[in-house]
């Protein structure tokens, strides 16, 4: 064996052969490739597991746009790509399971908040800081705040890899969004990827590991955050 090792030694020294060591790219967990809209032509975007990103924008932008093509919700073209496979390979119903957006103003369609939820699943209130017979609630006595806090626990019993939040925390106050910046963090941490919506610069620097900026059809990074 020691015969053997300072043949090839000897092999690379004389030949002056160069060691090239690749480094296998991981596969992204949210790929997106020319993605066109209304909007805008042509969107890359690029998400890591256990990332979260925070797109900002003037208003009119294309934010919520944005998230709802990757969504799948409205007409869109481009390569979407999850854990690399094709957004194509999936039925409309599991990829929204999977990439879940979290609209501004969520859509109820039940009576109770129970009616949003799966049967049988264990919901823990507590977590965004609701009380458990919050699921016996009809949904018309619900405030806004109530109803964003809601409809993120909506999307997190579903067990999805990449969450859209399109402001989440716009009507909430310093302790419930502390509350859901927690929960999202955990849901990060776990291996989900985040694309988070916001207008306030102090919040996407404490949640967000990147920052990219949406303006006049073009996607540009802006900063690397500390979080």
């Amino acid at each position: 064996m020691r015969g053997a090792f300072r043949r090839l030694v000897s092999f690379l020294r004389d030949n002056k052969a160069v060691l090239i060591v690749c480094r296998l790219k991981s596969v992204m967990l949210l790929e997106v490739r020319a993605l066109q809209t209304e909007i805008f032509s042509h969107i890359d975007l690029e998400l890591e597991a256990s990332e979260c990103v925070a797109l900002t924008g003037p208003s009119g932008s294309g934010k919520t746009v944005l998230l709802r093509a990757l969504a799948d919700l409205d007409p869109n073209q481009g390569d979407v790509f999850l854990e690399g496979v094709s957004r194509q390979r999936f039925s409309p119903s599991i990829w929204r399971l999977k990439v879940a957006m979290v609209p501004a103003e969520p859509a109820w369609w039940g009576l109770r908040v129970r009616d949003h939820f799966p049967k049988d699943e264990v919901i823990s209130m507590q977590l965004l800081g609701l009380p458990e017979k919050a699921l016996d609630w009809e949904v018309a006595r619900c405030s806004s705040g109530e109803r964003q806090r809601l409809a993120i626990l909506r999307a997190l019993v579903r067990k999805p890899s990449v969450l859209l939040l399109d402001e989440p925390t716009a009507n909430l106050d310093g302790s419930n969004r502390e509350r859901v910046e927690t929960l999202i963090a955990s849901f990060r941490h776990a291996g989900g990827g985040v694309i988070w919506v916001t207008h306030d610069e102090v919040q996407a620097e404490r949640v967000a590991q990147r920052r990219l900026q949406l303006e006049a059809g073009m996607l540009r990074e802006t900063k690397k955050s500390a979080a």
